[in-house]
C-alpha cells in the first residue's frame, strides 16, 4: 500500500519480492478505470486492490487521504470534511499517506482532529526521508492509530521496498478493508542497505518533478482532470464541497 503505476513489470517485481497484495491508487484516475486495471493485473499469485488517493483542498493547501474499499467515485479538489463524509458513507477504510510531508499531507493537527474517523497512519514510506517516517511513527503513537508501510512507488524499481505484513489472511478487497478498519495486527517492514536508500532518493527526486513540470502540466496544459468535481461524470454531486 500503495503504488502509482501498474504494468507487467510492476507485477513481476511484486511477485519476485513476495508481495501478495498491491493497492493501486494512481493520481487523477477515476475509480472505474482504476478498478478495471486492478482486475486485469490480478491473478492467483497477486491480488491488486483499487484505491484512491484523494487530493482534498486546493493546490496550495492539499491534504491527501488514501481510501480503500470505495464503491463509487470520489473526486479530487473537494474539502477535507467533504471527502471524509463521503468515505464514511461508503464504508471505506481511510488512511493517512506520508503525514506531514511538505504541503501535500495531513499535519499533526489534522490527524488529531480526525483520529476517530481514520483507520491508520503511514509510518514508513519508501519515498520519504527518515525524518518524515519518524514523524509518522510518533504521530501514529500519539493518536493511538495503527501504522502501515508502503513503497508509494511512482517508479517500478521501488515496488517491494516497503510493505505491511498483516496477522490475518488478506485474500480479497473486502478482507483488506476489514483488516484496516478493525485494526488487525500487523508489522511494517522495509528493506535496507545502499540499494534501498538509492531507490528512496530516486523516488524523492521524482517528487521534485511532480511539483514542478508535472504540476504545470496539470494546471495549464491538460485541461480538466477526470477527477475534477465539476467533471460531468460526477453529475454535480460534489458542487457543495468543491474548492474550485
Amino acid at each position: 500500500m500503495h503504488v502509482k503505476l501498474l504494468d507487467e513489470r510492476v507485477v513481476e517485481r511484486a511477485k519476485a519480492n513476495d508481495i501478495d497484495v498491491l493497492v493501486y491508487a494512481p493520481h487523477f484516475a477515476r475509480l472505474p478505470a482504476i478498478r478495471a486495471t486492478a482486475e486485469r493485473f490480478s491473478d492467483d499469485e497477486l491480488l491488486v486492490v483499487p484505491g484512491r488517493e484523494v487530493f482534498t483542498g486546493s493546490w496550495r493547501d492539499r491534504r491527501h487521504l488514501l481510501a480503500v474499499g470505495l464503491a463509487e467515485p470520489v473526486p479530487d479538489f473537494i474539502t477535507l470534511e467533504g471527502a471524509m463524509a463521503e468515505f464514511e458513507r461508503q464504508g471505506a477504510a481511510v488512511l493517512v499517506p506520508h503525514p506531514t510531508l511538505l504541503n501535500v499531507s495531513m499535519n499533526e493537527e489534522d490527524v488529531a482532529s480526525y483520529a476517530g474517523r481514520l483507520h491508520a497512519v503511514e509510518t514508513y514510506n519508501a519515498k520519504c526521508p527518515p525524518t518524515y517516517n519518524r514523524r509518522g511513527q510518533r504521530l501514529a503513537g500519539d493518536v493511538g492509530l495503527p501504522g502501515f508501510g508502503s513503497s508509494y512507488a511512482h517508479l517500478r524499481g521501488t515496488v517491494g521496498e516497503a510493505w505491511t505484513r498483516f496477522g490475518v489472511p488478506v485474500e480479497s478487497e473486502s478482507d483488506l478493508v476489514e483488516a484496516l478498519a478493525e485494526g488487525a495486527p500487523r508489522r511494517v517492514v522495509h528493506r535496507g542497505g545502499l540499494g534501498h536508500r538509492l531507490r528512496s532518493l530516486a523516488e524523492l527526486s521524482h517528487l521534485g518533478y511532480e511539483n514542478t513540470w508535472g504540476k504545470i502540466d496539470r494546471l495549464f496544459l491538460s485541461g480538466m482532470e477526470p477527477t475534477h468535481p465539476n467533471h460531468l461524470a460526477y453529475g454535480g454531486r460534489f458542487d457543495d464541497v468543491c474548492v474550485y
